[in-house]
């Protein structure tokens, strides 16, 4: 017996039935979700995820639950430990040159000069690291990806103070990193650790919602420097996410999408404003043979996206506390007030 899943998901999307051959496995109840433009744009990915939803049914003796769920295993783990320990160590040694506080600074002359630049310019500089061990070999993960980037920015006519403000407000996340950021909030705090909570919408084909929670430390060096570590320590994947039926998933046994998250970030205030660096290390699990079109575009491109949008986020946010703060400043000067007292009715 078929099973048959009707899609229809928003008024500008056409409805289309997907018949699953029989003696195979639909989805949690038998639906299969495609979006479908009826404009006839983004019909390419419209495309892929059909021929992705018939996928699933074309390979023999594998379910779709078996594809959506995967286990992480405790191997993985310990060689993302690996790796991030010897990034970490890395990073270590970089904070202590003495006038090189930022990764670029570290790169050769002529490289790092074209890249401040662009940076200078308004550019986000992102790009791709890697980390190796002792012996200069690649630290791989068994059945994973690790992903690890970088990315900076700076923040013109702004102070460290004013950046690191912005950065620690978390309850105001949720609005200042949306969409990717649906909500946040300050579990607690102690001097200058942090523990927070995010939940986590990441969309790339398929649609994924993750309840994360972080310890994050902050590390003052001076009145112009200022670094931080960010540690995820629980990640579940949201099922039914914004239903009355939703629920997380076990840590660890699910899409696999994103199961680790470190961060470190370094803040510098020269040039008349602030330089911001962070660099990213993530866990993914690994694309499964048959089914790179659906995997692939998310677990490769998403990290460099997210980093790339909390970049972007992060200035968008602090030049607007910059501004409030001018027009704060301005509004309570002696000048403005006199104006005020010279208007009619006053």
């Amino acid at each position: 017996m078929s099973e048959t899943g009707v899609i229809g998901l928003a008024a500008d999307i056409e409805k289309l039935s997907i018949t699953v051959p029989a003696g195979q496995t639909a989805p949690r109840g038998g639906m299969i979700t495609v979006v479908l433009p009826r404009n006839g744009r983004n019909l390419k990915r419209a495309y892929l995820v059909i021929t992705t939803a018939f996928c699933f049914f074309a390979l023999p003796g594998l379910a779709p639950a078996d594809i959506m769920n995967v286990r992480l295993k405790p191997q993985t783990v310990a060689a993302f430990d690996r790796y991030v320990q010897a990034t970490e160590a890395r990073i270590d040694a970089e904070l202590k040159r003495p006038g090189e506080f930022l990764y670029v600074d570290g790169l050769p002359e002529s490289q790092r000069d074209q890249i401040r630049q662009q940076i200078r310019s308004g550019q986000i500089y992102m790009a791709p690291l890697v980390t190796r061990d002792a012996s200069g070999d690649e630290i791989t993960a068994p059945g994973a990806l690790i992903h690890h980037w970088l990315g900076a920015v700076f923040i013109s006519g702004a102070t460290l103070a004013q950046v690191i403000s912005v950065v620690q407000d978390y309850d105001h996340h949720q609005e200042w990193y949306r969409p990717e950021v649906i909500r946040s909030r300050l579990v607690s705090r102690e001097g200058n650790d942090f523990k927070i909570f995010y939940r986590l919408r990441k969309q790339k084909v398929i649609t994924v919602t993750l309840d994360t929670e972080h310890d994050v430390r902050y590390f003052p060096v001076d009145a112009t420097h200022e670094d931080s570590r960010s540690v995820s320590t629980r990640i579940q994947e949201v099922a039914n996410a914004g239903q009355k039926d939703e629920y997380e998933k076990p840590v660890g046994k699910d899409g696999g999408f994103l199961w680790r998250l470190d961060s470190w970030w370094r803040f510098e205030e020269r040039d008349g404003g602030v330089w911001v660096e962070c660099e990213s290390v993530s866990l993914t699990r690994d694309i499964p043979t048959g089914l790179g079109w659906l995997i692939k575009p998310f677990v490769t491109s998403i990290p460099r996206e997210s980093l790339q949008m909390t970049m972007r986020s992060t200035r968008a946010a602090v030049l607007h506390k910059v501004a409030e703060e001018k027009r704060a400043k301005h509004s309570n000067s002696p000048e403005s007030r006199r104006t005020a007292q010279r208007r009619p009715g006053h």
